[in-house]
């Protein structure tokens, strides 16, 4: 009987608590990638791969080699394949996408993709400099905080153009409250009202406060490996329980199969917003249509979203780009789905961040699109608990870098599928 052909799948995954934690970003890499491994069912020997995402708040030269070396993956006789990826916050799917490349074409058997950061710890100001610094135009024309300025002036673009109100844009940071709050780990535990999110201190001319990513320390990470391996690390001889249990030697998740990476992708866009905003600046829209065509789906294939939502305005154009909305429809979208939720609701209703987002989960800079894809996996694999949306089979994730500057998305699928 021929071998099956080996497939690419997220295997195990983990984080860290988030709050502020007075822990070094390395300290929690390091938890989420040591929690990764356990929900696997390997040990750190059997990578032979790690890409990890860079801090603001403890930053090193080559961070995955530093990390590597942290946790003693490196030094190693047998061939070990590091990585450090810095596309701001779509940093942690750009990282899934490099890992799959790994194993698809450079042979590696098992990667880990970690993420972590402790900007709650750091001093405002100091917080503040380090952000500024990275995003910040040449005339210096981005007031600070640039990054939320930066965003400000695309909403204030949208705004002009028609099809999205302000009160609009505040009701995703309600959404997303609402969300948050059937997550145990959330930073939200109560949903906000409208009243209070417009109500809330003024970071820029149509940004406030409750409309910004709620900063946090934190870590994840996930694992990502050949079927063929994890049929191999098994062995073939090896028999389950009699009760029809999984191999004991696999973890929660590759026990199950594991999460079937479909297809991906990238696309760019400049750090900065130009001096005249327009379409050609956004970049998910391209990185969404190479994921659907390497997936060979469609929007409508899919059961559950993981959208980037570091401001309001970020989020909206997400609905579209990744095709949850018609071009022009998302205000009306928004306000369909805040009237809904505002009701008793069930995740189907409404089966985008159940876990939050930047919004309201947490975000530790550029961890959260890795929230995303942790999310993702527990809706396919059923065990979202009061979050989980009926028979999700198929999850799109995308993360967002800079100003709109980078974009990545993946779908996820059932290893069924």
């Amino acid at each position: 009987m021929p071998k099956p052909v080996s497939t690419v799948r997220i295997v195990g995954y983990g984080m860290t608590a988030l709050g502020k934690l007075n822990r070094s970003a390395t300290q929690l890499m390091q938890e989420a990638l040591t929690k990764s491994l356990q929900s696997a069912g390997l040990q750190m020997k059997d990578l032979d791969g790690l890409v990890a995402v860079p801090s603001l708040s403890h930053p090193h030269f080559m961070e995955a080699h530093y990390l590597a070396t942290q946790v003693g993956l490196l030094p190693r006789r047998l061939p070990v394949r590091v990585r450090t990826i810095d596309t701001g916050g779509a940093g942690p799917v750009s990282g899934l996408l490099e890992a799959v490349r790994m194993v698809k074409e450079e042979r590696c058997h098992a990667v880990a993709v970690v993420a972590g950061d402790a900007v709650s710890s750091l001093e405002t100001p100091e917080f503040l400099r380090r952000a500024d610094q990275g995003c910040q135009d040449p005339g210096n024309s981005l007031p600070s905080p640039c990054i939320p300025h930066g965003y400000d002036q695309v909403a204030q673009w949208l705004l002009k153009q028609g099809g999205i109100s302000r009160e609009q844009l505040a009701m995703v940071s309600v959404l997303m409250s609402r969300q948050a709050a059937r997550h145990p780990n959330a930073l939200t535990r109560r949903a906000h009202s409208l009243d209070e999110v417009l109500k809330s201190r003024r970071i820029a001319p149509a940004t406030n406060l409750l409309e910004c990513a709620r900063r946090a320390d934190g870590g994840a990470a996930i694992i990502v490996a050949s079927s063929s391996f994890m049929d191999d690390y098994i062995g073939h001889d090896s028999v389950s329980s009699q009760d029809g249990d999984a191999n004991p030697k696999l973890g929660p998740v590759a026990a199950t199969g594991g999460i079937v990476i479909l297809g991906g992708g990238e696309a760019s866009g400049p750090l900065y917003p130009p001096a005249t905003i327009d379409e050609s600046m956004f970049s998910c829209e391209a990185a969404s249509r190479s994921a659907f065509s390497e997936a060979q789906l469609v929007p409508e294939d899919i059961q559950w979203f993981g959208l980037y939502d570091c401001y309001p305005v970020c989020f909206i154009r997400a609905l579209e780009a990744c095709g949850v909305t018609g071009k022009g429809q998302c205000g009306t979208w928004v306000e369909e789905m805040f009237r809904c939720t505002s009701k008793p609701y069930e995740p189907k209703d409404f089966p985008i961040n159940t876990h939050g987002g930047l919004l309201a989960f947490g975000a530790p800079w550029e961890v959260p699109a890795m929230y995303n894809i942790i999310e993702a996996c527990e809706q396919i694999r059923g065990t979202a608990g009061s979050r989980q949306v009926p028979s999700v089979r198929r999850a799109l994730v995308y993360g967002n870098g800079g100003i709109f500057s980078h974009s990545a998305v993946a779908i996820l699928a059932k290893a069924v599928d």
